[in-house]
């Protein structure tokens, strides 16, 4: 399975389009094969979900994302996972171990402009300030 986390450093970023990069993992039989680290290619609606089905992506997990683009993914068969927080490397051993759960977007629509550029304040439930 081809999965791609949305990242900021080396945690799980927030909002799925505005991450600065996305993280592609191949896991076969529990094990990751191949591991890399992609650029956010840009932010415009269906570009990122195209761009992750022309690299094979089958999986994308992040910590929020909107109805829309979660349509778009669903319309390329790629799954959702949303309401993913954590360390990156804690998130790919729950993933090699079929117990990584989703749950709640962590954003509510649009929450996520700006982020990376002039956004400074996130409505997260467990933080006040944007610490991304």
């Amino acid at each position: 399975m081809r999965v791609a986390i949305s990242t900021d450093g080396d945690f799980v970023s927030a909002h799925f389009g505005r991450c600065p990069s996305f993280t592609i993992l191949n896991i076969e039989d529990g094990k990751v094969t191949k591991q890399e680290v992609l650029d956010n290619p840009g932010h415009q609606p269906g570009f990122i979900p195209q761009f992750l089905h022309q690299k094979g992506v089958e999986c994308i997990v992040c910590g929020g994302m909107g109805v829309r683009a979660t349509g778009f993914f669903n319309e390329l068969g790629i799954q959702t996972i949303v309401g993913v927080g954590g360390r990156i490397d804690e998130v790919i051993e729950k993933i090699q171990k079929g117990t990584l759960e989703g749950g709640e977007s962590l954003c509510k629509p649009g929450l996520g402009k700006g982020y990376g550029l002039d956004k400074t304040e996130c409505d997260h439930p467990e933080q006040d300030e944007c610490e991304h």
